[in-house]
């Protein structure tokens, strides 16, 4: 047996029976070098990291384009840290998964030091904010999920978190944002020196809206004179601070337990997946798919490694946005939304296995095909068409891919301005288009409303995936029961949901979107088996 701990030098015959490529360098000078030097810290230390930004780093390791390895923050979940990372020297093995039923599987050593960031951890809050005063740092990457960003609550008010954080020394931030606008604020004060700030999240205009947030915090501390103006003013001067946009797609769900046997018998020692107190599953392995992109603005005040030699694409904030658009408005997350609500709903456990129901390829076909890419603008560097023909011909039904509807449809509520809105916009923007024309996305938008009653098509109970406003929608359907008709019942629970513009970005009543909705929820709700039907005949 082999284990990711096991000296990769010595050992490599080892690495090599069991299949698994090693690193070209020592991560022993690697740490070392970071720890004088720190050029990369990303935030947030799951899966999607693991298999995707790690390797990065790791590529540039092997070619000697890199000397410094990434610093991990993770502020969610601690466990994450001292179960996971440092338990294996803050290793793990990426494990590719093909369409042809084999495997590329990794040893990934590029993550130089790994913290666990809240301020209840005194020295991991000690240790990031000397990483973020050293001038050396040259960004930060984040995949903290949209949840992460969040400053306001469903109504667009300030949480009462967000609003303690900005009136209270910047040393007791609590918030993610307000936790990162500290190091800002440290390195700031240690010489003003130049950083950018990359969100890698999967929503649109990531970068604007890590910018927005963090001079949220930040404005609302000059206002309680607890900081200058001239910290702002900081963060504002591009020659300084930037937060460039970006786009990210690699599909990446939790560690398997299919994917473990197999390393198992293959010879490998660490396959046991933890599932943490805070519902976070990750494994010393991680498994992903081979297609992957990664589209980031080229805006780096104090210079970057050669990442286009990792496959970045590095390009302009328009072409960035483009591509962004055409990704997660149009031409993947919606669809991927679309099957984990109807997949939840028809009592599916597998993304691939949904890809074998003919009405399920249809409804994302037409959401696809006839409803986003006629409002989707070609980035050039990415192809729209040939890019939903590879996700639901290649990608979607990869029975290697262990991705589950479940993990798809969690925090639905924080996806739905991005992933249906974006288009709706499109659709109110352009003269030439009616809005009211539209068939799948107001029924899929009923098919969540349906999803929220937790009732499945047969009938039957099944627990939602977590959300953050869900206990709160629920409660404005409480009234409403499988086989409920009544026009005027659904109307009055579904009303305050529909005009919520902080879920989809408009009031579907005032744009006219909303009857459909509500007609396509009574007809969803009709009894069981009425999911199928409708699907069937749409």
């Amino acid at each position: 047996m082999v284990s990711i701990k096991d000296d990769y030098v010595s050992n490599a015959k080892a690495f090599a029976a069991a299949d698994i490529t090693v690193p070209q360098y020592s991560q022993a000078a690697m740490t070392k070098t970071t720890a004088a030097d720190p050029i990369w810290v990303h935030f947030g230390g799951g899966n999607l990291f693991r298999c995707f930004h790690a390797k990065i780093a790791q590529d540039l390791l092997d070619k000697g384009e890199l000397t410094s390895g990434v610093v991990v923050a993770e502020t969610y979940d601690e466990q994450v840290i001292d179960d996971m990372y440092h338990p294996y020297q803050n290793r793990m093995l990426q494990v590719v998964m093909k369409e042809d039923n084999t495997y590329d599987q990794t040893l990934i050593a590029s993550v130089a030091d790994s913290i666990y960031y809240n301020k209840a951890n005194q020295s991991g809050w000690d240790k990031l904010k000397a990483i973020f005063e050293n001038p050396s740092l040259q960004f930060v990457t984040m995949s903290i999920t949209e949840k992460g960003y969040a400053l306001r609550d469903l109504d667009g008010n300030l949480t009462a978190q967000a609003k303690t954080d900005i009136e209270s020394d910047p040393e007791q931030a609590a918030t993610n944002m307000g936790a990162i606008a500290r190091l800002l604020l440290a390195r700031y004060n240690a010489g003003a020196f130049p950083i950018a700030m990359v969100s890698t999240d999967n929503f649109s205009e990531n970068g604007k809206r890590f910018e927005t947030e963090i001079l949220t915090i930040a404005k609302g501390w000059t206002k309680h004179n607890l900081v200058p103006e001239s910290f702002v003013d900081y963060l504002q001067d591009t020659q300084k601070v930037t937060f460039p946009w970006s786009m990210i797609d690699r599909i990446t769900p939790n560690p398997s337990e299919t994917v473990a046997k197999i390393l198992a018998d293959k010879g490998l020692a660490d396959t046991t997946i933890l599932h943490t107190r805070k519902h976070t599953n990750i494994a010393p392995f991680g498994n992903t798919e081979a297609t992957h992109y990664l589209v980031i603005e080229d805006a780096f005040p104090n210079g970057r490694p050669r990442l286009e030699d990792a496959g970045v694409i590095l390009t302009d904030r328009e072409t960035v946005n483009d591509a962004d658009q055409m990704k997660v408005t149009a031409c993947l997350n919606p669809l991927h939304t679309a099957l984990a609500i109807f997949g939840n709903l028809l009592g599916y456990t597998s993304i691939a296995e949904e890809m074998t129901n003919k009405d399920l390829v249809k409804l994302i076909r037409g959401l696809g095909f006839d409803e986003d890419l006629p409002v989707v603008k070609d980035p050039k560097i990415i192809n729209p068409t040939d890019f939903i023909n590879e996700l639901v011909n290649k990608r979607l039904p990869n029975k290697n891919i262990p991705d589950t509807p479940q993990r798809i449809a969690s925090d639905t509520s924080q996806k739905i301005p991005i992933r249906y809105g974006v288009t709706i916009q499109h659709y109110l923007d352009d003269p030439t288009k009616d809005v009211k024309n539209l068939k799948y996305i107001p029924f899929i938008l009923a098919g969540w409303c349906r999803y929220l009653l937790a009732v499945d098509d047969s009938g039957n109970a099944f627990t939602p995936s977590r959300d953050p406003q869900l206990d709160q929608l629920q409660k404005l359907l409480a009234d409403i029961q499988l086989g409920n008709q009544d026009d005027a019942q659904i109307h009055q629970a579904l009303q305050p949901i529909l005009s919520n513009k902080n879920i989809f970005a408009n009031d579907l009543y005032a744009i006219g979107l909303a009857p459909k909705v509500e007609a396509d929820f009574k007809t969803l709700n009709a009894g069981p088996g009425a999911i199928k039907q409708a699907l069937a005949a749409l």
